[in-house]
C-alpha cells in the first residue's frame, strides 16, 4: 500500500528559511516516531535564489571564490548538515526535500537514494535524455562512462537520523550553469554539469517537469501524495 505523503510546492524561498522549515518538519517527524505514533511524511519542492551549500564532509577549498565575489554575483553560502560536498542551488532548478520516515517505506538509506536517482532518470527519459548513475558518486549523470564527457544533471545529498530524512536533490532544468564555474561541483574537478535546457536547446516548462518528476517519485518511492 502506498504511503501517504504531504506534497508542498513552496515556490522560490531563501535557502536559510527553507532549511529552518525542513528542520521543524524533521523534528516533528522524529518526535512523532519516538512517541510511538505514525508520523506524517512530507515532500517539498522549491527553488532558491543563488546559493552555495557545503556538506559536512565537504572541503572548503571547493568554493573557488571569496566573500566579496559572492556578494558581486548575488549569491550566499552555507555550511550545512547533509552528506556530500559543495553544490549550487538557484533559479531554474527543482530542489526536492523529502522529509520522510524510511521505515514506513521499507527502505535503507542507500536504496532510498537509488530510488531518487531512478525517479530523475525516468523523468529525463520522457524527454529523450539518456542518463544513469556513476560508480562511486551519487546523483544522476549523462555519459557517465565516458571520460571527459560525463556531466551531472542532478545532485543528491541527504541527512538521516533514526531513518528520518531531510535535504534531498537539486535537478537542473533551466539552471544558469555559469554559477558552477565558481566551485568544484560535489568536489569533482574533472566532471561537468548540465541542465535539461542545455541538453535540449530549449527553455523548459518548469511546472510540467515538476509534475513528471512528482509522478515518478511517487511511483519509485511508493508514495500517495496528499495536500
Amino acid at each position: 500500500m502506498a504511503v501517504k505523503t504531504k506534497y508542498k510546492d513552496i515556490g522560490t524561498i531563501d535557502y536559510k528559511e527553507a532549511w529552518e522549515y525542513q528542520e521543524k518538519l524533521f523534528d516533528d517527524v522524529l518526535s512523532g516516531k519516538r512517541s510511538g505514533r505514525i508520523p506524517t511524511n512530507y515532500m517539498l519542492f522549491c527553488e532558491h535564489p543563488h546559493v552555495y551549500t557545503l556538506g559536512k564532509s565537504g572541503q572548503q577549498n571547493n568554493l573557488l571564490i571569496d566573500p566579496n565575489f559572492l556578494e558581486k554575483i548575488q549569491a550566499t553560502y552555507y555550511k550545512i548538515n547533509r552528506g556530500g560536498d559543495i553544490t549550487y542551488h538557484g533559479p531554474g532548478q527543482i530542489v526536492g526535500y523529502p522529509i520522510i520516515d524510511l521505515e514506513q517505506f521499507g527502505l535503507q538509506v542507500r536504496k532510498y537514494i537509488h530510488r531518487l536517482e531512478d525517479s530523475v532518470i525516468a523523468t529525463l527519459k520522457e524527454y529523450h535524455i539518456n542518463s544513469s548513475r556513476l560508480d562511486g558518486a551519487t546523483g544522476v549523470w549523462l555519459d557517465a562512462d565516458e571520460p571527459g564527457k560525463s556531466r551531472k544533471i542532478c545532485a543528491i545529498g541527504v541527512r538521516a537520523s533514526h531513518f528520518v530524512t531531510m535535504h534531498g536533490f537539486a535537478f537542473n532544468v533551466n539552471t544558469d550553469l555559469n554559477y558552477f564555474n565558481y566551485i568544484n561541483p560535489c568536489g569533482f574537478q574533472d566532471k561537468g554539469v548540465t541542465s535539461m535546457e542545455n541538453e535540449l536547446g530549449r527553455h523548459m516548462d518548469m511546472e510540467e517537469v515538476k509534475q513528471v518528476l512528482k509522478k515518478h517519485i511517487g511511483g519509485y518511492l511508493n508514495m500517495e501524495f496528499i495536500k
